[in-house]
């Protein structure tokens, strides 16, 4: 089978990230049952059962592992085909490094249960890190209008928000078996096509291998006929948030068409939406938006009558419809085929919803 020399590079990051992540699981979960990192049922929690919660280890190293052997192999370009320059270089040891960062945090909030002030502060300030180097949100752009540019002391905290924003957002909805990763998959996904589509391929590299690593966690995180055998934990989810936010700067928010820019709020919509809601409303009742609850969609979701699995579908529709949307409204070729096809598929996830919702029979 004959494959394109371009396509080399994103295949390799996606297939070691994938390979290094499906491999180490079952080693990191015998780890985690030795060491007793242990996620406990309780009243706020959706499973029912122990389970180990730093799968967020292989994701990492998945992904990591695959962005260095790509660097080594000389795979990050520009869209020339020409070695990155020193600039560009910072940018991508930024998103690497700073999302290392946050899995790092993450990790020792699982291990040791950190405060959410010392978390708040540690996020702020490696995010703050990753501006330093050059992930930075410089602009903003009114659709069909016109970009505004940000002097650096507004462009700092907006930045800042962002990355921390985003990781926490993943970190909230990981709250159902396979629905962190999987949302993370399927943006991913869309980053990446939107970023070979406004010719940003190391963002799409990044993408690529954030990808890799999300298929070999679902293995054993979204299993068909049983309950997760492992959670990521917030080592996990806070990795693939940062790094999700970090890769839509680079790929997206940089690039110097207008309707680009606004691409990676639309791509991630869910999580945001989510999260801004969540925040309005525990604010609103005077409670702190870090404290814990059970008032996300998921949550609302099942509060309404559906299972776990048909919640996470539907989340998962209601992603990719997004992305795809993102997409035709860039002018990508295809673009509008692929919104009508998801629009089609959660029309389909929206009748079996509301099938479950209204059956008499319903549990």
């Amino acid at each position: 089978m004959w494959i394109h020399p371009a396509v080399v590079p994103y295949l390799t990051a996606f297939a070691i990230a994938a390979a290094i992540s499906w491999i180490s699981i079952p080693l990191v979960r015998f780890w985690g049952l030795r060491a007793g990192v242990i996620d406990r049922p309780n009243e706020r929690k959706m499973h029912i059962t122990p389970v180990v919660r730093v799968g967020g280890i292989s994701i990492f190293l998945g992904c990591l592992c695959a962005l260095l052997l790509v660097w080594g192999l000389g795979g990050f370009v520009d869209e020339r085909g020409q070695p990155l320059s020193s600039a560009k270089d910072y940018e991508i040891w930024g998103v690497t490094l700073g999302g290392a960062g946050f899995f790092a945090l993450g990790l020792a909030d699982d291990l040791l249960q950190l405060s959410p002030m010392v978390r708040l502060l540690w996020q702020l300030a490696i995010a703050a890190g990753a501006w330093v180097v050059g992930v930075r949100i410089e602009f903003i752009s009114i659709p069909w209008w016109d970009i505004i540019r940000f002097p650096e002391w507004v462009s700092l905290p907006i930045t800042m928000v962002w990355l921390a924003g985003m990781a926490n957002a993943i970190n909230w909805i990981d709250g159902l078996d396979g629905l962190a990763a999987g949302v993370t998959l399927i943006a991913s996904a869309v980053i990446f096509v939107a970023s070979l589509f406004v010719k940003q391929p190391s963002a799409a590299l990044i993408a690529a291998a954030l990808a890799g690593g999300c298929i070999g966690f679902l293995r054993y995180n979204f299993k068909p006929n049983s309950r997760a055998e492992i959670f990521m934990g917030d080592g996990g989810a806070y990795y693939l948030g940062f790094t999700l936010a970090g890769v839509s700067v680079l790929g997206l928010v940089k690039s110097v068409t207008t309707i680009a820019v606004v691409l990676p709020y639309l791509i991630l919509a869910v999580p945001i939406l989510d999260a801004t809601s969540v925040i309005f409303k525990r604010l609103q009742r005077g409670q702190s938006p870090m404290k814990p609850g059970k008032d996300h969609l998921h949550h609302r979701l099942i509060h309404a009558g559906l299972s776990q699995r048909m919640t996470v579908l539907f989340i998962y529709a209601l992603t990719l419809w997004v992305g795809t949307l993102a997409l035709a409204v860039s002018g990508m070729p295809a673009g509008g085929t692929y919104a009508v096809f998801s629009t089609l598929l959660l029309g389909y996830v929206l009748w079996q919803v509301w099938r479950r919702i209204s059956s008499p029979t319903r549990k």
